[in-house]
């Protein structure tokens, strides 16, 4: 066989053969070799580029920013965007924007790129503040104000304000306010302005025979006569005042910058002065016949004058004093009138009651007592029975009786339902047949809140709720020692002032109490002092359910629910009310400042307009705890009959508003609260099924 890598010898050589490796094919095949070019990494590069490129500009929108001003710099962050021309090729999603302007602030907002093929954002960037100064001709220290803003007292130079169309005005005391519009450049321009006041006053001049008379502008003094008066414009009361002289006064119209001369002033030679007073006070004084006034009153009198003063007052004697004055001199009247008595006896039944006499307890009432001959107000009191009240005047010289038969309040319940029921506290309560409403309020009612659901009522047992909320006098009957405290130096504590800073369980425990001394039994079960539950079937005195006192706050009879007590429309009329108002704007954080009911804190209950159910501060005052625990309730079944709320919970439902109470939210009848500690603003009234 013929090897190619053995070489052919001649014959007879002498060379020597070498061997060589050998490896077999192994039937391998022969091998391709390939090697990357850079044209091939130049070619790769430009399909990736060309690739992107055509994937941006098809999934890109086209997008416009508008910026005022026109000059504004743009600059958008967070993401790829290709600038042509005035537009921008973005894709959609969300980027930092920023635009910047001399004399703007900067702005820094986020730009939002949508779906839509080709769309405009608009940014409008806002001026800095324009840099003013203000000045008034020929005066300092003149109160500057912008748009009701104090910037403080002239002159002042680089203040610091907004740019746009502004109110200055500038004040000062005597002179007339200065007022005017200004237009603000803003962008850090510089801008001055003047205020030219004139004087508010008119220079009046006088003079009295003799001089020397204190001059006095609505009750300050002045000056002394002779003198010219620079007087503040304005009605003006002018007072002259000279020791041994009758006081000279006159009313003036007073107009800026228009003087005048009064002609000169003759004073008179004073009267003598009289302090007339009497035991007992609120005598009826005439003097020569002329009814002066009631005692106490001082009173001038002619000097060197003899004159006749009478004292009257009913049920006591008349009584006459002569008097002579001096000129220009104090004297005084003092008599103590004799009080004209009539025996009075008072036969009661049944023994035990106590008599009263305007209110004083004058002993047992089977009794003969004398009694002024005057109109006084007698009443005759026993626990479980109706109080006995007539006003009754006595006849001296005459045998008079007062006879008294005093009705169980049973038996009086059990003659004939009264449609006004009094209890043992000498509270009053009216009876209401209710019918069915829909409590809450509707997502719609400005003020709404969010736990005002409306709920169908449906109400079915009568029932009796007091004219008014219980006082501290009424409440002290049942706790002696309760104080319901102070308030900002006014006391909360008057005997005709709502009981406040009482828990639920404090009311109901009176509630209770009312109950006992009637022999009902009590609506609420109590456990050591601590109410556990409550008997639905009982007709005892408790707190109104909260549905309720609803109906009997918003139903007005005809089928309508009243929004506000008054009606529908703010601002309440007067004596609609105690609210938060302009009285209590130094106190309170919210007031209405065009409603003025003349109390900080609580009034005396029953002080303002009855409700349309003739009941009493039902909006205003105090609010009231009522039955119900707060809570989220409803029926699934249709209308809720005659309910009385959860059977436990934490807190207790509260209705109505009270003095503190002055926004639109609160001051509605439909508003909701609830709490379970005492507060100076919350109170409550009494309620009670009717007796089947």
């Amino acid at each position: 066989m013929y090897n190619p890598n053995v070489k052919n010898v001649p014959h007879g050589s002498n060379d020597p053969i070498i061997p060589i490796d050998f490896t077999p094919n192994e039937n391998k095949a022969a091998r391709v070799s390939f090697k990357l070019k850079p044209i091939h990494f130049v070619l790769a590069a430009f399909l990736s580029i060309s690739g992107f490129a055509a994937w941006f500009v098809l999934t890109a929108k086209s997008v416009s920013i508008e910026a005022n001003p026109v000059t504004a710099v743009v600059e958008i962050s967070g993401g790829l965007k290709l600038k042509l021309g005035p537009r921008y090729l973005i894709r959609s999603g969300s980027y930092d924007i920023k635009l910047a302007n001399a004399g703007y602030h900067d702005s820094e907002t986020t730009l939002v790129v949508s779906s839509d093929q080709t769309q405009t954002h608009f940014y409008e960037m806002q001026k800095l503040p324009g840099i003013l100064s203000f000045a008034t001709k020929d005066l300092i220290n003149a109160r500057v104000q912008v748009d009701g803003i104090d910037l403080g007292e002239t002159p002042l130079v680089s203040i610091l304000v907004e740019a746009g169309e502004r109110q200055l005005t500038v004040s000062k005391d005597r002179y007339l306010d200065f007022g005017q519009t200004i237009l603000v450049e803003g962008r850090s321009v510089e801008q001055s302005f003047e205020a030219q006041l004139e004087p508010a006053w008119a220079t009046v001049s006088l003079k009295t025979s003799p001089a020397g008379a204190d001059v006095m502008v609505d009750g300050e003094l002045i000056g002394i006569t002779p003198m010219n008066a620079e007087i503040i414009q304005g009605q003006r009361d002018l007072t002259l005042k000279l020791l041994g002289h009758k006081v000279w006064q006159e009313d003036f119209d007073i107009f800026a910058g228009e003087d005048f001369v009064i002609p000169d002033i003759e004073l008179e030679p004073a009267d003598g002065l009289v302090f007339i007073q009497s035991l007992p006070s609120s005598a009826s004084v005439t003097i020569g016949g002329e009814f002066k006034g009631l005692t106490p009153l001082e009173v001038s009198l002619a000097p060197d004058i003899d004159h006749e003063i009478t004292f009257f007052k009913n049920g006591y004697n008349s009584s006459k004093r002569r008097i002579r004055t001096q000129a220009n001199q104090e004297s005084g009247v003092s008599v103590s009138l004799d009080p004209v008595l009539a025996n009075v006896q008072v036969i009661s039944q049944p023994e035990g009651a106590e008599l009263y006499v305007n209110g004083e307890l004058r002993g047992l009432a089977n009794q003969t007592l004398e009694l002024m001959a005057a109109s006084q107000q007698i009443e005759v009191r026993k626990a479980g029975y109706v109080p006995f009240t007539t006003e009754f005047t006595s006849r001296p010289g005459l045998d008079q009786v007062i006879r008294v038969n005093l009705k169980s309040l049973e038996q009086a319940r059990l003659d004939q339902i009264e449609p006004v029921i009094s209890n043992a506290a000498g509270q009053s309560l009216k009876l209401f047949y209710p019918s069915a409403f829909t409590m809450g309020a509707s997502r719609r009612e400005a003020g709404r809140r969010s736990n005002e659901n409306l709920r169908e009522i449906n109400l079915v047992r009568p029932f009796y709720i007091s004219y008014k909320e219980v006082t501290n006098a009424e409440f002290r009957l049942f706790d002696s020692e309760h104080s319901s405290g102070i308030l900002q130096g006014l006391s909360l504590n008057n005997e005709a002032q709502p009981v406040v800073r009482i828990s639920w369980t404090q009311a109901a425990l009176f509630s209770n109490w009312l109950s006992e001394q009637e022999s009902i039994e009590p609506f609420y079960d109590v456990l050591n002092g601590e109410v556990v539950g409550y008997n639905s079937e009982s007709t005892g005195y408790r707190m109104p359910s909260e549905a309720e006192w609803a109906w009997a706050a918003r139903a007005d009879g005809s089928g309508n629910l009243l929004k506000y007590p008054w009606g529908t429309q703010l601002p309440p009329p007067d004596k609609a009310g105690n609210f938060a108002d302009i009285t209590a704007r130094s106190y309170l954080g919210e007031v209405m400042f065009d409603y003025e009911d003349g109390y900080l804190a609580t009034a005396p209950v029953a002080s303002f307009t009855a409700n349309q159910n003739d009941l009493f501060d039902m909006a205003g005052n105090v609010s009231e705890w009522v039955h119900d625990y707060y809570g989220s309730i409803g029926s699934a079944d249709g209308a809720e009959v005659d309910p009385l709320g959860s059977v436990n919970g934490q807190f207790h439902t509260i209705r109505g508003s009270s003095w503190a109470h002055g926004s639109v939210s609160e001051i509605r009848l439909s508003f909701r609260d609830f709490g379970e500690e005492p507060r100076d603003d919350v109170g409550f009234r009494i309620a009670r099924y009717l007796e089947e």
